[in-house]
């Protein structure tokens, strides 16, 4: 079988030694006799898979004990109403960084929380325009309130290609940072210690769709609300180690063996140092060739996990597309309400295939220019 190119914004391409080795435990789980798909969430081997999990994400994000894993369920839009839920009290105010559909998504589940809370929720800053989004504000631009309860960012914009380069510092910030990593966590080494929460949807960088991370300090949890219904309540989720309801244990597997992969290859470190020779290898492309490609995102605001560009027409669009597809690259077309060409390059897409898409780019262009 001749495995195919997946750009796919997610779910996405998955390592394929990992694939291979979940394929070969599937039936046999660490010579139980059974599959790790029927094995008790109360068993100790799922007791390992289950803290194994827990312990690698604070290993590679480089965190401590004052950090709390949890696994949650209804991926990272659950989390876009369980943030404000938790951490919106009577007459508090949450402040929203907007900066694509995902984080106007998140601002706006947390207006209607805050309808019910008491508390409020405040636009901070915002680049959109004319309902686009090409670059990421200024910190020293945010209107930040002096007692906010927590000021949420989303790291990386999949649908508008733009980053927040957390890798070159966390933007300094009086109120806790909240921030939804969803597409670009364990993509590069930062300082997560300077973040309060952090959540992510598993099924674009740490495995199948499924579980949502959620990676949430001490102090944080201190302060959450104690009176929520257990599956929504962060500190009854610690407290129970996220075992309250039965866990989608073959995600949490999955997002194991991921893990591990990483650290095999050399940690979050090594993994950065791919990403920005795959990115360096298509920006430098679409630069090179601007005549043809128009890359709309800001060059500062550039994301190295989605590649956003637009040809000189639509028509040429789908031939692009058409003919991609016909060599094995497979989903990079642009989201529905933006249009374009989109190449998501997560942490699982060799560089090898980056090297191919952009031969393919400089082939397109020169045959179509």
């Amino acid at each position: 079988m001749t495995r195919v190119m997946n750009f796919a914004a997610g779910p996405a391409a998955l390592p394929q030694s990992v694939l291979e080795a979940a394929r070969d435990e599937l039936l046999d789980f660490q010579g139980t006799g059974k599959s790790i798909l029927e094995t008790s969430h109360r068993s100790p081997e799922y007791d390992a898979v289950h803290e194994g999990a827990q312990q690698l994400v604070k290993k590679l994000l480089g965190v401590g004990d004052d950090y709390h894993v949890l696994f949650m369920g209804g991926g990272a839009s659950a989390q876009f109403v369980l943030v404000p839920l938790n951490l919106l009290g009577d007459g508090e105010r949450g402040e929203y960084v907007v900066t694509g559909s995902w984080a106007k998504k998140a601002y706006k589940e947390a207006v209607t929380v805050a309808k019910t809370s008491g508390g409020s929720a405040h636009v901070a800053a915002t680049t959109e325009q004319d309902g686009r989004f090409t670059r990421i504000p200024e910190p020293q631009s945010w209107d930040v309130a002096e007692d906010a309860a927590y000021v949420h960012i989303t790291s990386n914009n999949t649908i508008s290609g733009t980053q927040f380069a957390l890798y070159k510092g966390i933007p300094e910030c009086a109120a806790p940072l909240v921030a939804d990593m969803s597409s670009d966590i364990l993509s590069y080494e930062f300082d997560a210690k300077k973040l309060s929460l952090i959540y992510a949807g598993a099924q674009k960088n740490l495995g199948p769709a499924g579980v949502t991370l959620v990676v949430i300090r001490q102090d944080m949890l201190d302060r959450a609300r104690a009176d929520l219904p257990t599956a929504f309540n962060y500190q009854l989720q610690a407290k129970g180690k996220s075992l309250a309801n039965t866990p989608p244990c073959y995600a949490i597997y999955m997002l194991g063996k991921v893990l591990g992969w990483i650290e095999e290859q050399g940690g979050v470190g090594a993994v950065q140092k791919v990403n920005e020779a795959k990115g360096a290898l298509i920006y430098g492309a679409l630069d090179e060739l601007s005549d043809f490609y128009r890359a709309p995102v800001a060059k500062d605001s550039r994301s190295l996990m989605n590649v956003v560009f637009r040809l000189p027409s639509e028509a040429l669009e789908k031939r692009f597309i058409a003919d991609a597809t016909e060599r094995g690259m497979i989903g990079i077309k642009g989201h529905r309400s933006v249009g374009g060409i989109r190449v998501s390059t997560y942490n699982a897409v060799p560089l090898a295939w980056v090297e191919a898409v952009v031969s393919f780019m400089r082939e397109f262009a020169k045959a179509n220019g």
